[in-house]
């Protein structure tokens, strides 16, 4: 009697554990089939974001961005997140249960932004589709007839994309949603430098200057002569009805307010770009007061600094002395880019010591194109279209040189280039066990705050070398806790840009016109400098934690591989592996 009752129970217990087993495979089985048909329908409903993650069927296609587009993908996209939910999610894997969640969010979050209609201001203070389109001769592959082709093909569709993009913008006018109009000050330059007479003289016509060898000789001619007319045909008056759009009616409509709060429910859409850009459910408040305990905390360490060099004035004047002596800025913009790209490969020497994992693809340094510097940031990392033939680029802001720190430049490199932006994007993009929309995902709270991490990093690898540098970093930290006191400040509490300019440039050692163009940025595209802080201080305090948890069997190598090799992901997530790590290296 107790055999056959053990037996029975036995054979409940594994009939039970074949059907748990069961039921996270169909739960698997299910998430994989919607992420996958999720991802084909992204991919054909943007073909540029196609083109750039390697998928190169629509590359003859231009994205279609009327509001009955719109409305359309949301449709699909709340049909998506229905079907998600579901899925049982306890039923899931670890890797899964991950993309699960991301798989939410990234829903909710489109959907969201459909709610406020944020496609009706597909620009900012200095960024653009137009100047996202301008990137299309080094983003595609141009190797072969067909290549040119798709080209062309995409150069004759600008002018309906211009004007469902007219469209979106006419209607954020009509309503007050536009870009608030002090910050696009001289921001035609960056239409009106593709409105040539002479198509050879346009950036569109590179790929038609010089052809590989796979374009056969006799196809050259005609390839050249149809794209030259694309181009003087479509292109250029494309830009130039922007450009018209743009001087006649955008810059006279645009808002004369700055927060986001002045917006068309605008507290809503602020609380919402919080979360987004932090992944943290945190108060506007709660961020302003962290923020101004990060400025008083990095204040007391530039202090050092300036008594370690001995300076006898006080803090504004050591300000004004780093903005104005000549020694701290290069004389031409090769001597920058040239002492950028010795601290990129100088840093390229000691990712061994902190990290088991590298990218296998390299990146270039180069400058800010010309069109884009005067309202550009001092440097930025342009990733590399996957499958391609090019590198990532860091680029450097060469415009206004006495605006440019040297000492600020090693924390730059950091952050741009490696440790910082190229390293995390190319490594995500190379775990190929992760879904495809995780390899591209970038969730600012995570890439920002990974790039500001970059620049402590620095001081482990030795980059700092002198007091100034040291300082520069610092600078760079504070410019950085003060966003969180000025992008609330701005766009929940009220500031004017003159507050805002003032807040910057008595707190931190950049230049004036970097204050300026960075006030302007904040304005202009709010929520998105909350970023950096709030996920720098996450990923700090989750290293500590891991440290005094593991103590000498602490390995920032191992460390760094939690972080970077799930791709990004927010916050909370974040913590949760780590959190498991430290379980598992007990």
């Amino acid at each position: 009697m107790t055999r056959t009752v053990g037996l029975g129970l036995l054979l409940l217990a594994m009939t039970a554990g074949v059907v748990r087993a069961q039921a996270r495979s169909n739960a698997a089985t299910e998430l994989h089939a919607l992420l996958t048909e999720a991802w084909e329908f992204e991919l054909l409903e943007n073909p540029l974001f196609a083109t750039n993650v390697g998928d190169h069927r629509y590359d003859d296609r231009l994205p279609m961005v009327g509001a009955d587009d719109e409305a359309r993908r949301a449709a699909v996209r709340r049909g998506f997140l229905e079907r998600l939910e579901r899925i049982d999610r306890a039923r899931l894997g670890e890797v899964d249960g991950v993309s699960y969640d991301m798989f939410a969010r990234q829903l909710n979050d489109a959907l969201a932004e459909f709610a406020f209609r944020t496609y009706e201001m597909p620009i900012n203070s200095d960024w653009g589709f137009h100047i996202g389109f301008a990137r299309l001769p080094d983003d595609m592959p141009i190797a072969t007839a067909g290549d040119y082709e798709n080209y062309i093909a995409r150069l004759r569709a600008f002018p309906r994309y211009v004007n469902q993009q007219i469209a979106a913008m006419r209607a954020g006018l009509e309503r007050g949603f536009t870009v608030p109009r002090v910050t696009l000050d001289g921001y035609e330059a960056t239409i009106a430098a593709h409105v040539v007479d002479d198509a050879a003289q346009s950036v569109f016509d590179t790929p038609f200057a010089s052809f590989p060898s796979a374009v056969p000789p006799a196809e050259r001619d005609r390839l050249r002569a149809a794209g030259r007319s694309a181009i003087a045909e479509a292109v250029v008056p494309g830009y130039r009805t922007f450009l018209d759009f743009m001087t006649r009616e955008y810059l006279p409509g645009a808002r004369s307010t700055l927060g986001a709060s002045e917006l068309p429910d605008g507290g809503a859409y602020y609380t919402y770009l919080v979360r987004r850009f932090t992944t943290l459910d945190l108060t506007p408040d709660s961020i302003h007061a962290i923020g101004l305990h990060e400025v008083e905390r990095i204040r007391a360490e530039m202090m050092e600094v300036m008594s370690e060099v001995g300076f006898s004035g006080d803090f504004a004047a050591f300000l004004t002395f780093l903005r104005t002596d000549p020694r701290f800025y290069a004389k031409t913009p090769d001597d920058l880019l040239k002492e950028a790209a010795y601290l990129a490969k100088r840093m390229d020497g000691e990712l061994p010591a902190l990290f088991k994992t590298l990218p296998r693809l390299p990146y270039g340094v180069a400058p800010v194109p010309q069109a884009l510097a005067p309202k550009f940031t001092a440097g930025r990392y342009i990733e590399a279209p996957a499958g391609g033939s090019q590198p990532g680029y860091y680029w450097v802001n060469t415009y206004q040189l006495d605006s440019r720190p040297l000492y600020t430049l090693p924390a730059l490199t950091l952050h741009e280039a490696v440790p910082g932006h190229h390293l995390q994007i190319a490594l995500a993009r190379e775990q190929e066990e992760l879904p495809p929309f995780r390899r591209v995902a970038y969730i600012d709270a995570f890439g920002e705050g990974w790039g500001l991490y970059a620049e402590w990093l620095g001081i482990e690898a030795g980059m700092y070398t002198d007091p100034y540098a040291r300082f520069g970093r610092l600078t760079y930290e504070m410019w950085r806790a003060c966003r969180l006191v000025v992008d609330t400040g701005l766009h929940a509490m009220g500031w004017t840009r003159r507050q805002a300019m003032d807040y910057l440039a008595g707190n931190t050692a950049l230049s004036l016109h970097e204050v300026q163009t960075e006030t302007d940025r904040y304005i202009s595209w709010p929520g998105q400098a909350l970023a950096y802080k709030m996920g720098e201080l996450k990923i700090r305090e989750l290293r500590r934690m891991a440290e005094v948890a593991l103590g000498q069997r602490f390995d920032v190598r191992e460390f760094h591989d939690v972080v970077l090799l799930s791709g990004t992901v927010p916050l909370p997530v974040l913590e949760d592996q780590v959190k498991r790590y430290v379980e598992r290296a007990q």
